[in-house]
């Protein structure tokens, strides 16, 4: 799975070099501003670079980043744990509502935007119901939102609430050439139709 997920993610990047050739700006400044803003970004909050043992993360506003992948393109930081007993499977559906942040403007100093479906029951912004199915990266219906946006349910549970910051290498791949990092602020819901299997502890037996 892994090595499918890297062909895909280097195809979409010798694309995205390609594509900048003719760009003022090469693809490795754009990566190198990318960097910066996520720094900038990290600048104000703790940051721990690896993942705690048993998911035993701090939770709330001041919890620090954690850094989820060994390149450093995906940062969490909890706001609720969701509930632990109640975690998707491979192929589980998982609905996801979010606002995300173009953090290249939280490096120039400009007002941070959110742009999502948090707020938009109806679907009036065109998203609609966003949803992938997790751990599953061969089918455009999961991959088109990117691997980073799936990271936090490898850990936590149903209605699990964390700011995420995403670089361009791990988020939309059709966004991937803009070289635009994202923090998004979302949550993650099991299916109605298909609910995860809560999982049973030994002590309620």
């Amino acid at each position: 799975m892994k090595q499918t997920i890297t062909a895909l993610v280097g195809l979409l990047l010798a694309a995205v070099m390609l594509s900048s050739c003719d760009d003022k700006r090469s693809f490795a400044d754009l990566l190198s501003d990318e960097n910066k803003s996520v720094n900038l970004y990290l600048s104000d909050h703790r940051v721990v670079g690896s993942i705690p043992p048993d998911s035993a993360f701090e939770v709330g506003p001041d919890a620090p980043y954690y850094q989820l992948d060994e390149d450093g393109n995906i940062y969490m930081q909890v706001l609720s744990k969701g509930d632990m007993k109640l975690r998707p499977v491979k192929d589980d559906r998982v609905y996801f509502r979010f606002l995300r942040y173009n953090l290249n403007r939280y490096q120039t100093g400009e007002d941070l935007v959110g742009v999502g479906n948090s707020n938009d029951i109806v679907g009036s912004n065109g998203l609609g119901t966003t949803y992938f199915l997790f751990d599953n990266y061969t089918l455009q219906t999961s991959y088109k939102y990117g691997t980073g946006i799936q990271m936090p349910m490898h850990f936590l549970g149903a209605n699990a609430h964390v700011m995420l910051i995403v670089k361009s290498q791990s988020g939309w791949p059709n966004e991937m050439s803009n070289v635009i990092p994202f923090v998004y602020d979302v949550t993650y819901y099991s299916s109605p139709l298909s609910p995860w299997k809560a999982e049973v502890d030994a002590n309620d037996k």
